[in-house]
């Protein structure tokens, strides 16, 4: 893994190391009695008009295959149909799953990037992810800090602080206690969707308005 490096300070990449192995195990030690997510917070990142009707909350993994399939094809259908009319707010939280260095590694960089920038950051680490299975790592890396709004000193020194690696704690604890045993989860308006199809996700999101 340390190829996969941003350059990054060998301190702070230990830390998203030694907190990935943690994560991914109380991600798949989930309880047999699920509970709505974590309401939605100031610390959540969000795509979306704040008064939005539906709140619909994923729980993915920028390493996630499928995760990025959704985000690639059906997502630009989803926010122009959903989230450009004002009808949903998209909240994003992090389920990082295997690779599960990699997963936290990127997890971290977009949690420090600029908040504007999250989704920007996303949709680098989607659309570009064939380029981490490929042995291209730093590329992968690297593409999606310099749309971070902020610089690769920033973002490492961001790695090193507390709240960085308990908001991702909490995105795990969130999923878990919610019953989000893969990735990429839904929830509308609390309520879990049987599927991430645009089909499911239409007819939840209808029932919800």
């Amino acid at each position: 893994m340390r190829s996969l490096s941003i350059a990054l300070t060998s301190a702070a990449f230990a830390v998203a190391l030694a907190f990935s192995g943690a994560g991914v195990a109380s991600a798949q030690t989930a309880g047999a009695t699920a509970a709505a997510p974590p309401p939605v917070t100031a610390e959540d990142r969000v795509l979306g008009r704040a008064d939005a009707p539906v709140t619909v909350i994923e729980y993915a993994s920028f390493v996630c295959d499928h995760c990025a399939a959704w985000h690639n094809e059906i997502f630009p259908q989803f926010k122009a149909r959903f989230i450009d009319t004002g009808k949903v707010k998209l909240v994003f939280r992090n389920l990082p799953t295997e690779p599960a260095d990699a997963a936290f590694a990127a997890a971290a960089v977009a949690r420090c990037a600029a908040p504007e920038r999250y989704f920007d950051v996303a949709s680098s680490f989607f659309s570009g992810q064939s380029a981490l299975f490929a042995g291209q790592g730093r590329k992968w890396f690297n593409d999606a800090v310099a749309v971070s709004g902020r610089t690769q000193a920033e973002i490492a020194a961001c790695f090193d602080r507390p709240e960085t690696q308990a908001r991702l704690t909490a995105d795990v604890a969130g999923a878990t206690a919610a019953g989000a045993r893969s990735t990429p989860t839904f929830f509308v308006n609390g309520r879990k969707a049987a599927d991430q199809s645009l089909q499911t996700l239409t007819a939840a999101i209808e029932a919800a308005q």
